[in-house]
């Protein structure tokens, strides 16, 4: 199920930029990956072209493909949101930096059920995602939402079935919160399920938990809103069941310093503080530090950079958290040191 977005820009947005290194590239940009960010991705895309002409074509197909896209150099950016570490990054000569912040959330279809109203743990969630806890009126449920009158229904587990970047930061989730899952499931973007169904993408995984009474599923929130799905609240490490909102994202990434976070590897899980959404995580970009087209290279930071200064509005609308100013300030320092055409920087933001 790949989708395409279709973009462009305008040279009136690149005034407060140097180009380095060539021209203004006007042809269409590529990339592919997260389904995380797609909604975002799509809305920055539009304005984009709408103000510039230049086209998007991005393909929302897993951050699993995303990544193995760019390493095989079919597409100008790979996106995840599995980051990768420095010494992956290292190994294929890639470079990543993030671009919103973002909740994943678990949503299910129970009649009779609004959003919000079922409270769950991690570790429930866990022994659910293990087929250890297999009716919605199981006691350990029950025992967290009392008053909430549950269905004796058989549990149907939703997953991705494709890599995918969300089900790392829900698979690293349970890890934390289950030892359990930890040692015969394990946190990445592609693991080996005990149980469910599979669909591709969070559009995939939407339609089923929407198809399937009794199912539960994750997914990007922005997915659970415009579906209008009916979402749980998970128990943080305050103890609390904050509301998965864009403000309560923010919440968990307050305390990140990716200054002190090498190769931009940073998660954003189970972070402390009362009003934090604990499956919080940000979103990447993938590009080569060593450009084989400058003018390609060029072009994909441009559009980003328009994004950071441009695109916040539109992130929030759809409950995503832009990135803070000093990460942004300091991703452009690293664009100019890490991605390059010829030893030479392809472009410099001011």
């Amino acid at each position: 199920m790949f989708k395409t977005i279709a973009v462009a820009l305008s040279a009136t947005v690149l005034g407060a930029t140097v180009l380095v290194g060539g021209a203004a590239q006007a042809a269409d940009l590529s990339g592919a990956g997260a389904t995380f960010p797609a909604p975002v991705y799509a809305k920055w895309a539009e304005t984009y072209k709408a103000q510039t002409g230049i086209g998007l074509n991005y393909q929302a197909i897993g951050s699993g493909g995303g990544i193995k896209q760019i390493t095989a150099k079919t597409v100008q950016f790979g996106a995840s949101d599995k980051p990768l570490k420095p010494e992956q990054l290292d190994q294929v000569g890639l470079y990543q930096f993030p671009t919103v912040m973002g909740g994943v959330v678990p949503i299910m279809n129970l009649p009779g059920v609004n959003p919000g109203q079922v409270h769950l743990t991690g570790s429930l969630l866990a022994d659910i995602y293990l087929g250890k806890v297999a009716k919605w009126n199981d006691p350990r449920i029950a025992g967290l939402n009392k008053g909430v009158k549950l269905p004796n229904l058989p549990i149907t587990v939703v997953h991705r079935s494709d890599g995918s970047g969300t089900s790392f930061l829900f698979t690293s989730y349970l890890s934390m919160k289950s030892p359990e899952w930890q040692s015969k499931v394990g946190a990445s973007d592609s693991v080996e399920w005990p149980t469910g169904l599979g669909g591709k993408g969070n559009d995939g995984v939407s339609a089923f938990v929407k198809q399937t009474i009794g199912s539960i599923g994750y997914v990007e929130y922005a997915y659970a809103k415009q579906n209008h799905a009916v979402y749980a609240l998970v128990q943080n490490k305050a103890g609390q069941f904050p509301a998965p909102t864009a403000a309560n994202f923010a919440a968990a990434a307050a305390g990140a310093d990716w200054n002190k976070a090498p190769g931009n590897y940073l998660l954003l899980l189970d972070q402390p503080g009362a009003k934090s959404w604990p499956i919080t995580g940000a979103t990447f970009i993938l590009v080569y530090k060593n450009q084989d087209d400058a003018a390609a290279g060029q072009g994909v930071l441009k559009f980003f950079d328009w994004a950071y200064k441009n695109g916040d509005a539109a992130a929030g609308a759809l409950d995503y958290v832009p990135m803070p100013a000093a990460v942004k300030a300091l991703v452009r320092k690293q664009w100019a040191a890490n991605v390059k055409a010829g030893g030479k920087p392809v472009y410099v933001s001011k």
